[in-house]
């Protein structure tokens, strides 16, 4: 099998591409920038300069492959995100970019679409588990999500196998929002807004990786994935807490809740998502069922950051 992967040199990208390279696909990659041609090379693929705004030099990129996989993205750091203008470029991503995907991929014969989504886009539902069925928010937010998945569900239409894969708030060791909230939380305060018994959306980028090597086989439609054991804002601080060796965190103040509340609804309600479908249809597990085991292994292997939200955005364009 022939796969294209959009996103390739991010956080869930690089890992994505290392699983395929294992399994024996054959692997071409959108990078343009010096630095992520070379990685690309380097780790068994085929770099191919497209732009993900230029419908021409995608149709002509997609020819010949099977599946092509988009997880690209422009995501602000922490300090940046309660601007709207730092969502612009990813926003466009989403919408834009998205679109010119889908229809270059039926116009190339490609027979396969799997696109990343979020999964904590759902209205609070208490304590109930939240399945595939359930409305989105409407906020700022999940608007470009929903155009997301409006190009997959165009994609399937057009006769083609369109995957729609709402993932979790990643975390990783080498990822610089993960890195952002344990430097705070070594600090003693918790990042994660919300009341304490409100349920957190949270994936492993290992476990994300893993699951879109799955979804080469899921049939067409719309997926949680997400940590099989959804934790409380309470537990998940206590689990942030135990990973930097504090017994406990100070929560947010009140202001900054208060922003994350009117700037992002989703943010801070509970959403209990449940990841069943999944696991159901492509027997998928994830490595780490819960944050609490992940954030350990993510905050023993911690170091600086790989900043590479500038060169998604740059392969992109």
């Amino acid at each position: 099998m022939r796969i294209f992967l959009a996103g390739g040199t991010g956080v869930v990208g690089r890992r994505v591409l290392s699983l395929l390279v294992e399994s024996g696909y054959e692997v071409s990659v959108l990078a343009r920038s010096v630095t992520n041609t070379e990685a690309v090379r380097a780790a068994g693929a085929t770099p191919v300069s497209a732009s993900l705004f230029d419908p021409a030099s995608l149709v002509t990129g997609f020819a010949g492959h099977d599946t092509v996989i988009n997880l690209t993205t422009h995501i602000p750091a922490l300090s940046r995100s309660a601007r709207a203008s730092a969502w612009k470029e990813n926003d466009r991503i989403r919408t834009e970019g998205s679109a010119v995907i889908a229809d270059a991929a039926l116009k190339a014969d490609v027979g396969r679409y799997l696109q990343e989504a979020l999964a904590f886009t759902y209205d609070d539902h208490g304590a109930e588990w939240i399945t595939e069925e359930a409305p989105l928010f409407e906020t700022t937010y999940t608007g470009s999500v929903k155009a997301v998945e409006a190009s997959v569900g165009r994609f399937t239409a057009g006769a083609g196998t369109g995957v729609v894969m709402r993932f979790g708030q990643f975390y990783a060791a080498d990822a610089s929002h993960t890195q952002s909230m344990l430097k705070s939380a070594r600090r003693g305060w918790s990042m994660m807004p919300g009341p304490d018994d409100a349920y957190t959306v949270t994936l492993a980028a290992d476990d994300a990786a893993s699951a879109v090597v799955a979804a080469l086989g899921a049939p067409a439609g719309v997926y949680n994935i997400v940590d099989s054991q959804p934790l409380t804002r309470a537990d998940w601080s206590a689990a942030m807490a135990r990973a930097v060796g504090r017994e406990h965190l100070r929560p947010l103040p009140g202001a900054l809740t208060k922003l994350a509340a009117t700037k992002g609804p989703n943010l801070v309600s509970s959403q209990r998502v449940s990841n069943q479908k999944f696991v159901t249809t492509t027997g998928w597990q994830p490595r780490y069922r819960s944050f609490r085991e992940g954030i350990l292994v993510a905050s023993a292997g911690s170091s600086p950051p790989r900043d590479t939200s500038a060169t998604t955005a740059a392969d992109a364009s």
